[in-house]
């Protein structure tokens, strides 16, 4: 799967410079080719409206002009004097996922039917109740687990700050359920190589072994989105807690980023209440709509 991988960049890459970089620029030496020469290259590819492109584009030059300096073929890297706003914006692409109940129902029932290892299944339980980024849900160690007091507390990489996850009841019985497989090494979800958690791609793979679609569907990282949807649409959770438990930054009145302890009680009881509304969801036949979860409120 990874060789796949590995050599599809690499037919990308190599598309990229047959196509855009090497008609324009490769008959040029290439320690005469100057900033208007890479910019006019990718105005070109931004004519045609291939925006993230000519992104990529500028990307594969400055590589190639790094090593042209490092290998001294070249005094300077052309692309540092292209300005961030020279080129337009790449078009925001969210990740993937599901929103609604009954979707969510399906995907919640197909996670439950899920025939993989024990650990993975897990992580793929776990995934909606957490919400956490992917990586950090991966790499969860035991050591920062603590079952009595329901809490999973840990370092979140994009910020740097320490995050606190308030554990509902359904999700401590997965990880009692777990610890006899894994507590006795330090990760929960621990991989096939001794000493590695799963792999950073497992719970897509999964996903697509269930039959979704990780590029169109639902992702790893689009539980994220799902319990920021419905905890605010269906169970009318405030913004401002929803947002400290997915970890993001909330500037406040005294100028506070984040504070892992902020709004704990409401968290707690928000995240016993999500557990709880997606086992009402998993348990709803959507079929009769007369039979739907009732909404809840705060």
């Amino acid at each position: 799967m990874r060789d796949n991988a590995v050599k599809t960049t690499i037919d990308h890459t190599q598309a990229r410079l047959n196509n855009d970089i090497l008609p324009l620029l490769g008959g040029s030496p290439i320690a005469s080719i100057t900033t208007p020469d890479v910019l006019a290259a990718l105005r070109r590819i931004e004519d045609r409206g291939a925006i993230d492109t000519a992104h990529r584009v500028k990307n594969i030059i400055s590589q190639i002009m790094r090593y042209a300096v490092s290998t001294a073929r070249a005094e300077h890297n052309p692309v540092f004097n292209i300005d961030s706003t020279a080129l337009q914006s790449r078009p925001v692409k969210h990740m993937a996922s599901i929103t609604e109940p009954a979707r969510v129902a399906e995907l919640l029932r197909s996670i439950d039917s899920y025939t993989g290892t024990y650990q993975v299944k897990a992580a793929l339980r776990l995934a909606p109740l957490f919400f956490a980024r992917p990586g950090e849900l991966r790499a969860a160690k035991w050591a920062d687990i603590d079952l009595d007091r329901a809490e999973w507390k840990y370092m979140v990489s994009k910020t740097k700050t320490e995050h606190l996850v308030p554990l509902s009841r359904q999700a401590v019985k997965i990880l009692k359920d777990l610890y006899p497989l894994t507590g006795d090494g330090e990760y929960v979800f621990a991989g096939v190589r001794p000493g590695r958690p799963i792999s950073d791609m497992t719970i897509n793979r999964a996903l697509q072994t269930m039959g979704y679609d990780t590029q169109n569907e639902i992702t790893a990282h689009g539980f994220r989105a799902m319990a920021r949807t419905l905890l605010a649409e269906r169970l009318q959770q405030p913004e401002n807690v929803i947002e400290h438990q997915l970890a993001h930054k909330v500037p406040d009145a005294l100028g506070t980023a984040y504070n892992r302890t902020k709004f704990l009680d409401q968290r707690k009881n928000m995240m016993q209440l999500w557990s709880d509304y997606l086992d009402e969801l998993k348990a709803t036949d959507f079929s009769n709509a007369v039979s739907l979860p009732k909404e809840s409120a705060v």
